[in-house]
């Protein structure tokens, strides 16, 4: 549950995330675009965090949540939208699409970390929960 995507086509940005989140002691996968993000999320051993920029070349964040979201029989994974986008009705919007959590750009550190704690907490029972269901 320490496995993250950085899904952000902003080289700084992405950059920037990958030191903060390595510092944290989370084993970080990144992708530049929407297409390369769903690759990773779609294979065989995806992470159970994601954090995905919303506006990214070939295909958006929301889509990638939904096409990753659509799948059956698949670990849950935990998104994180960070976006620069801040009113009210794209944060639904956002969320409605499948996101769990909606960070705005620009981030305060200290938010995303405890952020991201509440999503591995969620990961962790989601993963136990189907784990008690298998035994029954």
């Amino acid at each position: 549950m320490n496995r993250i995507l950085i899904a952000e086509d902003h080289r700084v940005s992405r950059h920037l995330l990958e030191r903060n989140l390595s510092n944290w002691g989370f084993a970080v996968c990144s992708a530049g675009d929407g297409e390369e993000a769903l690759a990773l999320l779609e294979s065989t051993s995806p992470p159970a965090l994601a954090i995905i920029d919303w506006m990214m070349p070939k295909c958006d964040g929301l889509e990638v949540i939904r096409r990753v979201r659509a799948l059956k029989g698949r670990p849950y994974t935990y998104f994180l939208l960070l976006t620069a986008r801040s009113r009210k009705e794209e944060i639904a919007a956002g969320l409605a699409a499948g996101a769990d959590d909606y960070v705005v750009k620009p981030f305060e550190p200290d938010e995303l970390r405890v952020r991201l704690k509440v999503g591995q907490r969620v990961v962790r029972l989601e993963r136990e929960l189907e784990k008690a269901r298998a035994q029954h």
